[in-house]
Formats: structure tokens, C-alpha cells, sequence
């Protein structure tokens, strides 16, 4: 099976090529816009004209795609260009060069919005996303499944494990962690920690979209891909700082931040995934913070760069 995975330098594109390439059978290629281990050709969605994208598409003949590419952090114009234009390109060009491979997109739980308290969002919920990075994702999501192909969305979670980028929470405690060290009067300033997300391993991710390309059939358009539990930012930043032996102590902004306020509540139905792919989460958010913090003290980890939803 050939398949081609654009992205394959970011946090997430990584872990999706390295499961890929234990598949029986499968045959991965890289794409993407920064360089990297894996990366076969350079391709940004988000600028390089459909031509070029066809090409490329034509020279792998792939049976599968799997977009991991995406942008988290820049102005709109950046965002909409990586997030929205390059799914509806990606679309595009498998039209034409490849209409019978299946796309595997990966989406953001953000495209949801605000959530409400104690309920788990299925994949019907009304979606109300509040920022630029949520509404980009959201367009690009229905660029995917209005486009006709045998494509299935990927509704990524907040994504925790080895690896985590800064320009992410948990990556950034992490790099915290780290240069505090052991110094019990160390100081730990953070924002607001009170609202809840939903985190999910990004090994767990990356079977979900192992299971996405080679499921038989069609799939339903968009599957929700998190850890099914809310939990609140403060409990995860305590634990983390367990898993790190931090003996310092930790201060919370008590102001507040605009961004909790709005969207203090996020969490995923995830039984859909479950039904259609027999995919459920395998690492407790312990095992997770475990091996975050194990692969940040082996070495310096890839800041980040495409492929985190």
C-alpha cells in the first residue's frame, strides 16, 4: 500500500510516518514544508500552486493520503492559507491525480468551540469556533468532506506525549520543568489553569490514523480522536510536575485569562472512533506525561512546525 503523508515533519506527521512504516505492506513517503527525516519532496499547501501538488500526487500514485500538515501559532493570513486553502488544494489535486486514494485529514477539536460543562461533544455537535486557528481548521474540514473523495477527518483532541512542541501547553511546562530543575525554591508563573481540556496521546493519534487508511469501506466524514475525559489544565500541569520531581512551587495567574474564560470547557465523544475503526486510547495522561518528560530529558525535541492540529 503507498502512501503519501503531508506534514511528516511536525509534532503529529512524525509519530503518523513512524506507525505508518510498521504497517505490513505499506509503503510511506514524506511531503512537506520543512525539512526532515523522511521528507522525500518539499510541498506547502498553503502557497505552492495545484500543479505542483498534482504532480506530486501523480509521482507517488498513493492508495492513501494523510494531511498532518497544519499551522497553530502566526497571523490569519497565515492561518487560513495552511489551515483552509491547503486542505481544499490537497482536495483538488487528489481529484484530479488520484480520485480513488483515500484522504485522511487531521482536524482540532477547536473547530467545536466553546463546549458546555460536563458534556462530550460528538461528531453532530454545532460547531462554533471562537478564533482564527478554530475557524481555519473548520473550513479546511469542510473543504475535506464536501469534496467528494473517500476522505474521513480526524477531530484531534489536545495532542500530549513525546515530542509536544513549546508553542503547546504541555511542551512548555515541559521546557519549564526542565530549567527549573530540582531547586525547591524554584518558581513556576503560569496563566490561568482552570479550564478543561481533552488530551490525548499522540501515539494514540497516530494508530487512529493507521486504522483510518487502511480500514475497508467508506467512513463517516468527520470521527472525534481524544482521550473521552475533560481534564483541567491545573490537574495536568500538577501531574506533569510530579512525573518531573519539581520541588519548587507553582503560581497561578488568578486573574484569568480571556481565552479560559470563553472556552473553559472542551471534551470529545469518542465512541464513533471506536465504532467505525475499533480504535479507543491506549496510554492513561500519566503513561503520556511519563514519556514527554523521558524524551525531553534524552535531548532537545523539534520545536514544532507543520503538523500540529
Amino acid at each position: 500500500m503507498r502512501i503519501l503523508v503531508l506534514g511528516g515533519t511536525g509534532y503529529l506527521g512524525r509519530h503518523v510516518v513512524g506507525h505508518l512504516r510498521g504497517l505490513p505492506g505499506a509503503r510511506v513517503s514524506g511531503a512537506g514544508r520543512s525539512p526532515g527525516a523522511g521528507v522525500g519532496a518539499r510541498i506547502d499547501l498553503g502557497r505552492d500552486p495545484l500543479k505542483r501538488v498534482t504532480e506530486l500526487i501523480e509521482s507517488v500514485t498513493p492508495d492513501a493520503v494523510v494531511n498532518c500538515a497544519g499551522a497553530t501559532g502566526g497571523d490569519a493570513v497565515t492561518l487560513a492559507e495552511v489551515n483552509a486553502r491547503g486542505p481544499a488544494l490537497l482536495a483538488a489535486a487528489l481529484r484530479e491525480a488520484a480520485p480513488a486514494a483515500r484522504l485522511v485529514h487531521l482536524g482540532s477539536a477547536a473547530e467545536y468551540g466553546p463546549g458546555t460543562p460536563g458534556t462530550k461533544a460528538t461528531e453532530s455537535a454545532v460547531t462554533c469556533p471562537l478564533g482564527p486557528y478554530g475557524a481555519t481548521k473548520l473550513a479546511g474540514t469542510v473543504a475535506v468532506t464536501g469534496s467528494g473523495l473517500d476522505a474521513v477527518v480526524l477531530r484531534v483532541g489536545n495532542p500530549v506525549g513525546p515530542g509536544a512542541p513549546v508553542t503547546g501547553l504541555p511542551g512548555r511546562i515541559t521546557a519549564l520543568l526542565r530549567t527549573a530543575g530540582p531547586d525547591p525554591s524554584a518558581v513556576l508563573r503560569l496563566g490561568d489553569l482552570s479550564a478543561y481540556r481533552d488530551f490525548v496521546d499522540v501515539r494514540d493519534v497516530a494508530r487512529a490514523v493507521g486504522l483510518a487508511v487502511t480500514a475497508a469501506g467508506p467512513l463517516p466524514p468527520v470521527l472525534n480522536i481524544g482521550g473521552g475525559e475533560a481534564v483541567r489544565v491545573r490537574e495536568l500541569v500538577r501531574r506533569l510536575a510530579a512525573a518531573a520531581g519539581f520541588a519548587g512551587r507553582i503560581e497561578e495567574d488568578e486573574g484569568g485569562s480571556d481565552r479560559s474564560a470563553r472556552v473553559s470547557w472542551q471534551c470529545s465523544d469518542i465512541t464513533a472512533a471506536h465504532t467505525a475503526l475499533g480504535w479507543r486510547p491506549e496510554h492513561t495522561l500519566d503513561e503520556s506525561l511519563a514519556a514527554l518528560w523521558a524524551a525531553a530529558q534524552a535531548g532537545p525535541h523539534d520545536p514544532g512546525g507543520d503538523g500540529t492540529p
